[in-house]
This record gives C-alpha cells, structure tokens and sequence, in this order.
C-alpha cells in the first residue's frame, strides 16, 4: 500500500507516519505539507491512499482533489482534520472523499478506517457523523421566534397579513417583517410556499 500524508504541521505527519508503520509493515509513506508539493507527489508516486489535512497553512487541502483527479488518478482521499464543522463535511462529502476522519481519533480507530478505505468501503468518524444526526433532528421552525411561528401558522391558513395582524394584534408593518424573516430563515421564496411549509409540517 502507497499512503501520501499532506499536513503542514511535521510532528503530525511524523505521527502518522508512526502509527501505520505499526500496521501496515509493508506501506510506502510519502509526506507533503502543500497543495502544489501534494499533487506532484500523487503524480509521482500514485499512492493508494491520501491522508489531507483541511487547511494547510492558508490553503484548502480539499483543493488538492480536483488538481488530481482531472488526470483520472485512481487514489483515495481521506480527510484527516481536527474540524467537526458540519459545513466543511458537507464539502468534503461534497467531493465524495472516501473517508474523513477527526484528528482525536484513537490511533486504532484510525488504522480501522484505513483498512476499511483501502477495501472499498468509505469510513466516516463516529464523532462527526452523532454531529450530523444532532443537526438533523433539530427542527428548522426552531430558528423562529414564537412570534414567528404563530405568523407562520397563520400563513398555513391562508391568512392575509391584514388579517393576521388582526388575529395577533400587530400592525401590517410588523406581519411583513415576520414573514421576510420567515422566508429568510426557512430558505423559502415567497409566502405560498411558506403556506405549504407550514402544512407539510405540521406547524398549522
């Protein structure tokens, strides 16, 4: 197995350079602390494997994906990082990496998803994937303001904004700025959809 390290910090890629060397006896380990130094040494060696840390000084490591697989180069990429953000996930996902993996993982558990990568399969922290699920249970009605949300119930009723203003006790003014932020919110284009939000959801 050919297994390319790209981090900018080199106590890290000494690291893991360590730790699959306790596994993985026979493995060719290169190591890159650069976008441009990554993508010629995939080039170069054409590894199985890329370990890719999400920023690189001021680079982006996921940057390196495209530069190299516009050359039809085979290898895996594997996000090695310390950020649980949803919204880098989502991009790393996005770039259909076969696997991303938190850098307070247990050397175990990363040797585990290297070996279930370099078998096929993709292989996603525990950790990031119990953030995901908690964001995904999270009602997006939740960002609204109760007033908001009885706005928008009124919405699901086919309501004018005069005469929501009338059932809630608010000028015509304070309804219209309830329903932008509402739309705003709920990444929704106008209030017929917000209507059939409001219905599908069982907000009314």
């Amino acid at each position: 197995m050919k297994v390319l390290i790209v981090d900018d910090h080199p106590l890290v890629r000494e690291g893991l350079a360590a730790i699959l060397s306790m596994e993985f006896s026979m493995a060719t380990v290169e190591q890159a602390a650069t976008c441009d130094e990554a993508v010629n040494k995939i080039h170069q060696l054409e590894p199985d494997i890329v370990l890719l840390d999400l920023r690189l000084d001021r680079e982006c490591g996921l940057d390196v994906i495209p530069k190299v697989r516009k050359n039809n180069s085979n290898c895996k990429f594997v996000v090695l990082t310390s950020s649980s953000d949803r919204n880098d996930f989502k991009r790393a996902e996005d770039m259909d990496v076969d696997g991303y993996i938190l850098k307070d993982a247990y050397p175990e558990e990363i040797l585990l998803g290297m070996k279930l990568i370099s078998r096929g399969r993709k292989y996603y922290d525990p950790g990031i994937l119990e953030i995901m699920l908690q964001k995904q249970d999270n009602s997006p009605t939740e960002e609204l303001t109760p007033r908001e949300q009885e706005v928008l119930r009124e919405l699901g009723k086919g309501m004018t904004n005069k005469q929501i203003a009338q059932n809630l006790f608010i000028t015509e003014y304070t309804v219209k700025k309830h329903v932008s932020q509402i739309l705003a919110k709920l990444g929704l284009a106008d209030r017929t959809q917000a209507a059939l939000y409001a219905n599908s959801h069982k907000v009314v």
